[in-house]
This record gives C-alpha cells, sequence and structure tokens, in this order.
C-alpha cells in the first residue's frame, strides 16, 4: 500500500475504516479476510481501494463497492473514493477457506452435529402435506431474526423445496474453494435445492442423493455461528427425516398439524419417530386454527382440537411432556406474504397470524443457546 503525501489522507485512518467493512456473506471484516488488495492515497486526497472479490461474477460485488465507497468517504481528507475489484485465486481462496472455517481439514464437519455445538436445531415436520409448514417454518426464522438472532433455514424439502420464494430469495449461493455462501433474505441465512436447479426443474432422486443432498446442505455451506438452524422437512416420516437424525441428532422436532383429526393423526406418527431416532419433541404448533369474520365471529374450517390432540397423544407416546405452541388463524395474508417473498409477521406484523407466529417464535428465543436439554451422545455403563 502506498504511503500518504503530507496533508494528504493518513493511511492508518483509511485501512482503519475497511476495517469495518464486512463481507456481506461472512459477516467478517474485508482486512481480516485478506481482501483488501492494495490501498492508494494521492495528494489530492482521491484514494482508490483494489479489493479482491471471492469469485467472478461475485452477486455481492455492488455491496462491497457500495460500503467500501462509504466508509472510505468518511475518513476526513478524502476527496473522492474508486474501487477496483479483482478476484482471488486458488491459494488465496484456500487461505480464505482456512480463515473462515479455522482448520485444514479437507473435509468439512457437520458443525451443528458437534458435542460443543450451541445452535439451537428445530427440525419442523408434519405428517401430511398441504399443512402450512413451510409458512410456518420462514415466519418462525424471520421473526427470530427480528429479535436479533442469527438464523439459518435448510430448505429439506428436496422435492417440493418453497422456501426460497417465501423468502423472496432470488440470488444464488457462491462457491469458495469448497465453502458454500447461501444467499440471505431479512438476515436470514438460507439453502435450498431450487437455487441449483434451472427454473421449476423437478429433482428426481433417490434416498443416497437425498441423503448426500442434506449433508452438503450442513457440512459444506458456511453457516456461521448461528443461535437458531431451522429444517424445513418434507412430510412423513421418509428418507430425509431419517437422514436428518443420523447427521444431526441433536435436532428437535416441531410438530406442524391442522385441527383435522385425519391431519392430526398423521402428524402424530410424524412426531413419534422421536421414539427410534430419540430425538425431543419441542412441540406443536396447530395452523389454519380458524377464520375470523368480518363480524368478528369464527369459523372453525377444518374442525377444532387436533393440536391439542397431537399434543396429548405425544405426551403419552413418548413419556415426556409435548405442549402445544401456538395456534395459528387462516388468514390469507399468509399466502400473500408468502407469494410476495415477504413473511407475515414482517409484512403485516399486526395481523393474528403474525401475532401468533411471533409469540411461538418468542417462546423458542427464550429456550436459551447451550448444552441443556441436549443429547450428549452418551451411552450409561454399568459397572
Amino acid at each position: 500500500m502506498s504511503a500518504p503525501l503530507t496533508g494528504t489522507p493518513a493511511l492508518d485512518a483509511v485501512t482503519a475504516a475497511l476495517a469495518t467493512v464486512q463481507d456481506p456473506e461472512i459477516n467478517r471484516p474485508l482486512t481480516e479476510l485478506g481482501m483488501v488488495k492494495d490501498v492508494q492515497i494521492a495528494e489530492d486526497g482521491a484514494v482508490r481501494v483494489e479489493v479482491y472479490l471471492t469469485v467472478s461474477g461475485c452477486p455481492m460485488r455492488d455491496t462491497i463497492t457500495n460500503r467500501v465507497t462509504q466508509a472510505v468517504s468518511a475518513v476526513p481528507g478524502v476527496t473522492s473514493v474508486q474501487v477496483g475489484l479483482d478476484v482471488m485465486d486458488d491459494e488465496q481462496r484456500a487461505e480464505l477457506r482456512r480463515t473462515v472455517r479455522g482448520t485444514d481439514a479437507a473435509d468439512p464437519v457437520i458443525p451443528f452435529a458437534q458435542p460443543g455445538s450451541l445452535t439451537r436445531v428445530y427440525a419442523v415436520a408434519s405428517g401430511k402435506g398441504g399443512v402450512g409448514k413451510s409458512s410456518v417454518t420462514v415466519n418462525l426464522a424471520a421473526a427470530l431474526s427480528r429479535r436479533g438472532l442469527s438464523v439459518g433455514v435448510v430448505d429439506a424439502d428436496i422435492y417440493g423445496h418453497s422456501v426460497p420464494r417465501m423468502l423472496g430469495v432470488d440470488d444464488k449461493p457462491t462457491q469458495v474453494d469448497n465453502m458454500i455462501m447461501p444467499p440471505q433474505a431479512y438476515g436470514v441465512r438460507v439453502i435450498s435445492i431450487g437455487m441449483f436447479t434451472p427454473g421449476n426443474t423437478p429433482v428426481v432422486w433417490r434416498g443416497p442423493m437425498l441423503h448426500r443432498a442434506l449433508q452438503q446442505f450442513l457440512a459444506d455451506v458456511w453457516w456461521g455461528d448461528l443461535d437458531v438452524l431451522l429444517l424445513d422437512l418434507p412430510p412423513g416420516t421418509g428418507d430425509v427425516a431419517i437422514s436428518i437424525a443420523q447427521l444431526l441428532p441433536n435436532a428437535e422436532i416441531l410438530v406442524v398439524t391442522t385441527p383435522q383429526l385425519a391431519a392430526a393423526e398423521v402428524a402424530e406418527r410424524a412426531g413419534a419417530i422421536a421414539t427410534q431416532t430419540h430425538q425431543q419433541v419441542v412441540g406443536v404448533i396447530e395452523n389454519m386454527s380458524w377464520m375470523d369474520l368480518p363480524d368478528g365471529s369464527r369459523v372453525e374450517v377444518f374442525g377444532s382440537g387436533g393440536g391439542q390432540t397431537v399434543s396429548d397423544a405425544l405426551t403419552r407416546t413418548l413419556g415426556a411432556r409435548v405442549p402445544l405452541l401456538g395456534q395459528i388463524p387462516l388468514d390469507t395474508r399468509v399466502r400473500e406474504a408468502g407469494d410476495a417473498g415477504a413473511p407475515v409477521v414482517l409484512a403485516d406484523p399486526e395481523s393474528p397470524a403474525a401475532q401468533a407466529l411471533t409469540a411461538i417464535a418468542d417462546g423458542l428465543a427464550s429456550r436459551q443457546r447451550g448444552l441443556s436439554g441436549m443429547s450428549l451422545g452418551l451411552t450409561p455403563v454399568r459397572r
């Protein structure tokens, strides 16, 4: 980096300003990540900053340019800022991966499956499709993120992926060495197979391919230090549910149902899988509980009591209390917000459905990060 002449902005001041600029995907300073290539300061106060992008065609190039320009422009004596972009070579990307992951391991591990992980992992499950499981997932994620928590979402419904649309995610993941950087929406990091398939192409895979995809989502994606990871599971108790239990034995299950008895009976099976996987069922969420009419009355479109029925049945089956966490009214605004890519908890926070979803998220947020209540993978030994 070239030194400034007398009366020009100080190089130390410009460097300090650059240290406040975070990479929008990794959320760490550019200077710490080795992304600042060079700084040149002219006698008239014009500053040129050369920045390394992790990959060619980086979708965050404009964001990085704007952040660097804004930070350096605030330095006293700077009259103009020009940002030049270059691309890291393979060796630099490998060094960046080591810096971010803190390891030289060739095969990334799943951080959330490690004994010391403090991330709460919630697998959102249902027995049947169409009960609003994905809507619940994205709204809980948005509500938790709004509370200031670091949140990630894995769209584990490989065949029926819908999370990117509901969160309004249009960006594609970028790859740094063998590390995948997930796009973000509303502060939530998101990964989905839909980000890797052209258009609306269907995914036609058998169990081993599903398992490998989930493993990559969890191990190869750089999630950072998450407070909460939500997984939107496909309905039922098939390959994906089994893979999640194997890959993330500490994942806790959230069961989503409607009040309808037929849906409740199937939802009970989705929660009862915990008897075989030895996972904890956090609770039951009843969606589409009723519809509020303009005159103030309610219509129970799908009947009533399904959520409590599942709660009581799972409590008996598992031998531990499985509470009904909340009831969410049927509201067209939930569907409209999801289609628009703006979760209803953000788009219309005062709506009854948004308030119910926020209350559930508040309950989950109050469960502190830590090892309390989590399986440590230990087996008692008799002496």
